[in-house]
């Protein structure tokens, strides 16, 4: 036991050391080099002697914006949540423990070029000096940041975790003695929507021959701030970072652009493991002998009410990985690649990037394992990868399933170079789009051919936005597009999925409800506002709020259709066909009489316009959202990419309150023209503060729920011109 406590408290007193005078010198020495100015919309914009300098003040400016939110990601990605929130998050905890090595980490930071380190240092110093300015700061866990916490994310995505479909529940029925009781609740809530949307448009059909970029992800709100970084190295980057980020992760230079959608490229696999035990000693099978399984174990300190306390794990090893879940009596191991520094290196090298070839350099790296990349340039270039490390696999087996482990056939076979993965330059058409879907629709009829490409390089199916991007995207006459325009496409309001359940519902109730139903008339109204609907929603729009408020509840079985052999549908559009031809018409009817109930009892009556209901609000900083509906908010007119949305705003009502409050979807939204000089608009979910009683808490509220984008301000002569604070960090802000 005594081993044990050493292993919780030995780091915990490296990481309290306090600060020495002679870091302080040194802090104080660095932010003399260190210039941030913030725009009129609080923006920070960075600049630097060297990289390092734009980095310690990035960090710095970061902490100032939102430190709570810099801090809990790392929390999270050290494993460390429960330390915190008590036992609910134990086995998230130990997820991110057998994935992610802290060792790995600390051992890569050790070895790493000197650029790299310099890099790392400056992340660290930027916060500690924060830390050490603000006394009044107090951290929830981390009092001292090191300098290799960047190493635990690969690529900038904080939460991809690629388990090969073994899920925390399984995870936690595993090595738990409880099982799994904590997870039968199986009630239905809306789901919450993540991804991105990126299109690049080619100079052949722009009006000023520029390419056009265009940034959307679709994460939850404040996840991401904007921020610009720039140093006398040639480092000159805009866009979204994930706090606590040392670089940025969408955005763009002078010279190109980068957009992140996530990825479904088969970057991990579940292995089916043979074991036995002789002698207290656990073996695995592998060709035919006996292996010796590693054993660790694994501790995790705990808060309770009045104390903390620990849980120790006992993990074994095979040489795929750790074995985390029995599924059906079979022991799983994963075979992962959830941490990897040259996925860091990427991710910088690319924010320096200074034309096509150079970019693409950064792509052979293939260590980005959790996204696809829309990509646009001053030379007029514009380019798609889907995904970027993928490990090569023997084609006669089923890699969406858990794999034989027992034989090294079904071992990776090295790594699938750039040339070999689902890719296209310069498409004829003159525009690329992604939506977290199929690569083989990214170009319309000039996409990539799925027959060329094995499975496992992209098994996504198609997606209701992406069918209404590509509908966008491929207009005929649109060959003059400009920042205005292509925001405007990314803007589009059809909701693609309604085209298919619509015309189901009416063909049912008319077919199926008859005047001696007590409900009649009330179907019959609502009938025939959805007939005459064109599918877009709009604040006015009762349709809409029919439309959603009843298709929600059909979302648990349609996620889950299979086709008659039991396999999964991938297409929304065919498993809402699937859906459709399989429900009787009850099943369409009940839940929208339950529908219009719902509506009369929580606002009077059912004919409710969807910005009634749908608002955007933001009166707290608080990690968990809350929403009042007392208190002011914004209509906003869009909804959830569930239903081909393409702006998505996912949006849920909340304990105590019968309005819908948005709570993910757009966050930083960009378009950017390439030329002479770089042309951009922006969007930012909210405001660029976390602070409740800041300016620019909300600022950009009205803006957001209206779609209504602000220009960038890229150059420094124009930040100046729009310059509310100027100083070095560590000083007062003026």
């Amino acid at each position: 036991m005594k081993k044990i406590l050493l292993i919780f408290l030995l780091p915990l007193q490296i990481f309290a050391q306090p600060f020495s005078k002679t870091e302080i010198f040194n802090w104080e020495k660095q932010a003399a080099n260190i210039t941030i100015i913030r725009d009129n919309y609080g923006i920070p914009h960075v600049y630097g002697k060297t990289d390092a300098d734009a980095v310690f003040g990035l960090l710095y400016a970061q902490c100032e914006d939102d430190f709570k939110r810099v801090e809990m990601n790392y929390i999270e990605k050290l494993g460390r949540l429960s330390e915190i929130n008590g036992d609910k998050d134990l086995y998230n905890d130990l997820l991110i423990r057998l994935v992610i090595d802290s060792a790995d980490a600390i051992k890569d930071y050790t070895i790493a070029p000197l650029w790299l380190k310099k890099i790392l240092n400056a992340y660290a110093d930027g916060i500690n000096y924060f830390l050490y300015k603000n006394p009044q700061i107090k951290p929830a866990l981390l009092n001292r940041f090191q300098p290799w916490y960047p190493l635990l994310w690969t690529d900038g995505s904080i939460g991809a975790i690629s388990t090969g479909g073994i899920s925390v529940a399984e995870i936690k029925k595993y090595f738990s003695e409880k099982g799994d009781e904590d997870n039968a609740d199986i009630s239905y809530k809306e789901e919450i929507v993540t991804g991105s949307n990126g299109f690049a448009i080619a100079p052949k059909i722009t009006e000023n021959g520029n390419a056009i970029l265009y940034i959307n992800p679709h994460v939850t709100f404040y996840f991401r701030p904007e921020v610009q970084m720039v140093s006398e190295e040639g480092l000159n980057a805009y866009g979204a970072v994930t706090w606590g980020q040392p670089f940025v992760y969408q955005g763009f230079n002078e010279h190109c652009g980068w957009m992140h959608t996530s990825s479904q490229a088969d970057i991990s696999d579940a292995y089916i493991e043979k074991l036995s035990q002789k002698n207290k000693n656990w073996f695995y099978e592998y060709d035919g002998k006996q292996k010796h399984v590693v054993k660790k174990y694994i501790n995790i300190k705990y808060k309770t009410a009045n104390k903390f306390e620990a849980k120790s794990f006992k993990v074994m090893f095979t040489k795929h990985g750790p074995i985390i879940a029995n599924r059906n009596g079979q022991y799983l191991s994963l075979r992962h690649n959830n941490r990897d520094t040259k996925g860091f290196m990427q991710s910088w090298l690319r924010t320096k990037a200074n034309s096509f070839a150079d970019f693409k350099k950064t792509m052979d790296m293939g260590a980005n394992p959790s996204n696809n990349t829309v990509y646009a340039d001053a030379e007029g270039n514009i380019a798609y990868w889907h995904g970027n490390f993928l490990p090569r696999r023997n084609p006669t087996y089923d890699w969406s399933k858990p794999i034989d482990g027992s034989i090294s056939a079904t071992e990776w076979l090295g790594y699938h170079p750039v040339n070999e993965s689902v890719h296209l330059y310069n498409p004829q058409n003159g525009w690329l789009q992604n939506c977290n879907a199929t690569p083989f629709t990214v170009a319309g009829k000039f996409s990539p051919n799925k027959k060329d490409f094995a499975n496992y390089l992209a098994p996504e199916g198609e997606s209701f936005r992406g069918i209404n991007a590509v509908r966008v995207l491929d207009k005929e006459k649109e060959k003059a597009y400009t920042i205005d325009k292509v925001i405007a496409a990314g803007y589009d309001t059809y909701l693609t999925a309604f085209e298919k359940l619509i015309p189901a519902l009416v063909t049912a109730v008319e077919k199926n409800v008859y005047t001696n139903d007590s409900m009649f008339l009330q179907l019959q109204d609502a009938i025939n506002i959805l007939k005459i609907w064109d599918f877009r929603c709009a604040e006015n729009s009762v349709a809409t709020t029919l439309a959603i408020e009843w298709g929600q509840k059909l979302l648990p079985e349609i996620f889950v259709t299979v086709d008659e052999d039991g396999k999964e549908i991938r297409d929304q559009d065919k498993r809402t066909e699937r859906f459709i031809a399989m429900a009787s018409p009850q099943k369409l009817i009940q839940p929208f009489k339950i529908t219009i109930k719902e509506l009369q009892n929580n606002f009077g009556n059912w004919q409710i316009p969807w910005g009634k209901i749908n608002r955007f609000q933001r009166i707290s900083n608080d990690i968990e959202n809350k929403f009042d509906d007392e208190k002011p908010s914004y209509p906003v007119a869009f909804a959830s990419s569930t239903w081909g949305m393409l702006p998505s705003y996912n949006s849920q009502i909340f304990p105590g309150t019968k309005k819908r409050y948005g709570v993910n979807g757009n966050s930083f939204v960009c378009a950017v023209e390439f030329g002479k000089k770089i042309k951009a608009k922006s969007l930012l979910a909210g405001g660029e503060s976390g602070n409740p009683n800041a300016p620019h808490f909300f600022d950009q509220g009205l803006m957001y729920s209206k779609g209504q984008f602000k220009e960038v301000l890229f150059y420094k002569e124009d930040v100046m011109k729009q310059a509310e604070q100027t100083y070095h960090p560590g000083e007062k802000k003026n």
